[in-house]
């Protein structure tokens, strides 16, 4: 079972992802609609590894 700590990171990510996506993968409009900043969703981006490459096959 998964603990609330890693459900709520997955959750997060999934997030961001959805974000980047829906913006074209423009941090800074993505960062705004999720109401952080760029260098939040920078860091974001890089601590749970999400590339862009990966994402649009899946």
């Amino acid at each position: 079972m998964d603990s609330l700590k890693d459900r709520v990171k997955e959750i997060e990510k999934q997030e961001i992802i959805n974000a980047l996506k829906g913006c074209n993968w423009v941090k800074a409009k993505a960062a705004r609609k999720l109401g952080i900043t760029e260098r939040i969703i920078g860091y974001k981006v890089k601590k749970y590894n999400i590339q862009k490459d990966e994402i649009v096959k899946n």
